[in-house]
């Protein structure tokens, strides 16, 4: 029994870093998040697009809402994780959360919704596993192609053409704001009707894509970042 569990473990193993490593080049078939959408009635909208069909706008605007030190750390905010275990020490019946759009792209891939121990451990070796062989552009563009931004709503490209009825390559920099805005709850907070915490909310973030436009390292893992480099002129 336990060489048959060892060797299982071994198996499985394997299976995920091969699996974590096909990732790097193609699109989850898809990730538990969003069969429990379609098999729990919310339905499944997704499209996943290269990120040459993402308007840059899209990915400044959710670095801006959701993990400004994006490209500074590596995979963890480890401040932002002291402040929210001193908040959830203050506030028992509250969880205050730190998550890196990482460790987002970690959790919506490989893993399930629901907290718990198990989940916050598997997430963390999933967020050094895709830091590690992904890179931040390319966990930028999984992250915009697989996360939840509507009832049901899948991606980007999902959410630009249900919202907006373009694709996303033609996002404007407010409709942009107005998806981001949404993610820490996009089942509750809708961009269209356009609810209160939205409406409240989205200025903010253009404002701070208005700060971090300028950043060069940002620049450099948006969508397209590559495509822009090749076809702007030699000096």
């Amino acid at each position: 029994m336990w060489r048959f569990c060892k060797r299982l473990f071994l198996i499985l193993f394997i299976l995920q870093f091969v699996y974590i490593i096909m990732l790097k080049w193609i699109n989850p078939p898809v990730t538990l998040t969003q069969l429990g959408s379609l098999l729990g009635g919310n339905g499944l909208k997704r499209d996943y697009v290269a990120a040459d069909k993402i308007s840059p706008h899209a990915g400044l605007a959710v670095i801006a809402s959701e993990d400004q030190l994006f490209t500074d750390h590596n995979g963890f905010d480890w401040k932002s994780i002291q402040k929210a275990i001193e908040k959830n020490q203050q506030k028992k019946n509250r969880i205050a959360g730190a998550s890196t759009i990482s460790q987002q792209t970690a959790k919506n891939v490989f893993l399930w919704q629901r907290r718990n121990w198990l989940r916050k451990g598997l997430e963390t070796y999933f967020t050094f596993m895709i830091e590690w062989i992904w890179g931040k552009e390319r966990i930028l563009e999984v992250y915009l192609n697989v996360v939840e931004m509507g009832k049901g709503v899948f991606g980007i490209e999902a959410a630009a053409q249900y919202y907006f009825k373009k694709p996303a390559s033609k996002l404007s920099r407010t409709e942009a704001a107005m998806i981001a805005s949404s993610l820490p709850n996009p089942v509750r907070y809708t961009v269209k009707p356009l609810s209160r915490f939205v409406a409240a909310r989205y200025p903010w973030v253009l404002l701070q894509m208005n700060n971090l436009q300028g950043d060069t390292d940002i620049k450099n893992v948006l969508p397209g970042a590559k495509a822009r480099t090749t076809n702007s002129p030699s000096k």
